[in-house]
């Protein structure tokens, strides 16, 4: 999994009724990948290493027109 600053990432839950994690990619601290640092949607930041449960989102950045 490769994400980019401002990509959305979910992490679906392993356990049956617990609910998935999303947050933002605030900044990549390896060479070219994980670990990210991501803002949860919760409020808190942690350095995040994707794993099989993990899903990118990526959402079409919108350009200003000037």
């Amino acid at each position: 999994m490769h994400a980019n600053v401002g990509d959305r990432v979910c992490v679906h839950s392993r356990i049956v009724g617990q609910p998935e994690r999303h947050g933002t990619v605030l900044e990549s601290r390896g060479e070219s990948g994980p670990p990210y640092l991501i803002r949860w949607d919760d409020g808190h930041e942690a350095l995040f290493f994707p794993g099989a449960d993990s899903v990118l989102e990526i959402f079409a950045r919108q350009h200003a027109v000037v």
